[in-house]
């Protein structure tokens, strides 16, 4: 079927109780293994790339190789540009056929941001697409490191996002989705999580109507993956599971067949290696069964 919106997969996840997974692509490989775990498990799902894959691969090609993967399948898929930078990346993204964005003001004051949202909104909403946007700021890359410096945060939690800010911001900006930080980072854990699930709570009681998005999904354990999705979470970024998985399946191959040089020869086996690894986390998301 045709690529669809953000909103046409999350506003049934949150009613009915399901996280979708938002996985990072890279290449051809990557984006075969996610969309045929989702097919198998007649899941929806959202593809998604990040300012360096554009900058790797190209908007319009990457938004051609997924329609064409897509379009044959019988599930939503949605084609997703995960921080996106800036009004002029999204509008490439856009013009290139994405059919979601995300805007990243998570480095901005509150005003900046949701200024800055708000004309994001205009512009994707114009081009029939969905937006996602973050208030508060989940840690872990070096990007965020830089942000809490620019707004002197000196403790993560004080990235945390205001639940009174999330309900003021939605109204603002009138965004499809929202980002909240309440403890996950970007990147592996080091040692178990502590997020905070009253905050998350909280948000979600003042935006019941709003799809929240966990940031940081990759390696939380079942419990609280489960808990934060009835707490609001209809969308589960994954992207270093996704890279890890592909990364070692693609040494695993190589050490066994040191002596093959056809590519699709080494693809091949990688891509259903990750392929598995999606596919058991569409499940714990709830997700299969409800394309």
């Amino acid at each position: 079927m045709a690529l669809v919106t953000l909103r046409e997969v999350l506003l049934p996840a949150l009613r009915e109780g399901y996280g979708v997974g938002a996985f990072n692509i890279y290449n051809l490989e990557t984006a075969q293994a996610v969309l045929q775990a989702a097919y198998e498990q007649s899941a929806p799902v959202i593809l998604q790339a990040t300012a360096g894959s554009l900058k790797h691969a190209g908007a319009r090609v990457l938004a051609a190789m997924v329609r064409a993967l897509a379009e044959p399948l019988p599930i939503p898929v949605v084609l997703h540009l995960d921080h996106g930078e800036s009004p002029a990346m999204v509008a490439e993204c856009l013009e290139a056929g994405f059919t979601s964005v995300m805007i990243d003001g998570s480095g901005l004051p509150f005003a900046e941001n949701a200024a800055l949202t708000r004309e994001v909104v205009a512009m994707a909403h114009k081009a029939g697409a969905s937006v996602e946007a973050e208030l508060g700021h989940v840690t872990g890359r070096a990007e965020d490191a830089d942000k809490r410096a620019r707004l002197g945060i000196t403790d993560p939690s004080e990235a945390f996002t205001p639940p009174e800010d999330a309900a003021r911001f939605a109204a603002e900006t009138g965004v499809d989705a929202l980002a909240v930080a309440f403890g996950t980072v970007h990147g592996p854990y080091k040692g178990e999580p502590n997020l905070d699930f009253p905050r998350l709570e909280a948000i979600h009681r003042l935006v019941p109507d709003l799809p929240l998005v966990m940031h940081g999904g990759s390696g939380l354990p079942l419990p609280q993956l489960r808990r934060a999705i009835a707490s609001g979470v209809a969308k589960v970024n994954i992207g270093t599971e996704v890279k890890h998985g592909w990364a070692s399946a693609l040494r695993q191959v190589l050490q066994e067949h040191p002596e093959e040089t056809d590519p699709r020869r080494i693809m091949g086996p990688t891509r259903d290696s990750l392929k598995a690894i999606i596919a058991a986390k569409i499940a714990a998301l709830g997700s299969a069964g409800r394309a």
